[in-house]
């Protein structure tokens, strides 16, 4: 009974919080994912009473839980995630963000992987995946980190690399994706500017859906026309 009173003066009433190892316990994440969460701004700074005695707000326990949810139901880089928890720290509702970030980035497909299993899993070098990064064709939310979208395109690329067709042969899709975002982004200011936070959402959602359909049908009919106008394959009409 002693030794219990001895502990709780030692802590006082001026220390509350959990240990690294009982948030650990109770969150189901490893020391360093919360450290990473900690580096990135996703849960505050714990209390440091010493050189190796740190204490998390308890309150950190249903943080992670909320981030974890984030994490296995949508695509959302941390960045995404760090604006959601933002706005319910200011006590404002985060559901129009989370549901245009939805729109945007998609569902989870899984544990993102690293650049070793992305290797496995697309049959890209590490130099490959670092020329096409360079030349803006593959683009991970997190750096060193693939989802299912990138193993997709990248096994595209392996494919298109082992033909002879280098990176560089193909940087004008970057160049172009660039300047239609840049148009599309000023397009959305014009209507949005003026709007408060939850009708900007909104109305953003609706636009990327717009935006996205026009880039596909726009683009695929362009090259159906061009192709439906051609005499041949060899015909120099589909340079032009």
């Amino acid at each position: 009974m002693r030794e219990k009173t001895k502990k709780s003066s030692v802590l006082g009433p001026t220390v509350p919080g959990l240990r690294m190892k009982e948030l650990a316990e109770a969150t189901g994440l490893p020391k360093s994912a919360i450290l990473h969460y900690v580096a990135r701004g996703l849960l505050p700074e714990p209390v440091r009473t010493g050189p190796n005695m740190a204490y998390y707000d308890p309150a950190c326990i249903e943080r992670i839980k909320f981030i974890k949810t984030l994490q296995s139901r949508y695509a959302f880089p941390l960045g995404k995630i760090i604006m959601i928890l933002a706005r319910k720290d200011e006590g404002k509702d985060a559901d129009s963000l989370i549901e245009l970030s939805e729109t945007i980035f998609g569902s989870a497909e899984g544990v993102p992987l690293d650049e070793a299993a992305f290797c496995d899993a697309t049959g890209l070098s590490s130099e490959q995946i670092e020329t096409l990064i360079e030349n803006g064709l593959l683009l991970p939310l997190e750096p060193g980190e693939y989802n299912g979208q990138d193993v997709t395109i990248g096994r595209i690329y392996a494919q298109g690399l082992a033909l002879g067709i280098a990176a560089s042969d193909m940087a004008f899709y970057a160049v172009a994706a660039k300047q239609i975002v840049d148009e599309e982004m000023r397009l959305r200011a014009r209507f949005t500017a003026h709007l408060p936070e939850d009708q900007d959402a909104g109305l953003t959602q609706r636009l990327v859906q717009a935006a996205r359909a026009t880039r596909n049908y726009v683009i695929d009919r362009t090259f159906q026309r061009r192709i439906a106008a051609s005499g041949h394959l060899k015909d120099e009409g589909l340079l032009s």
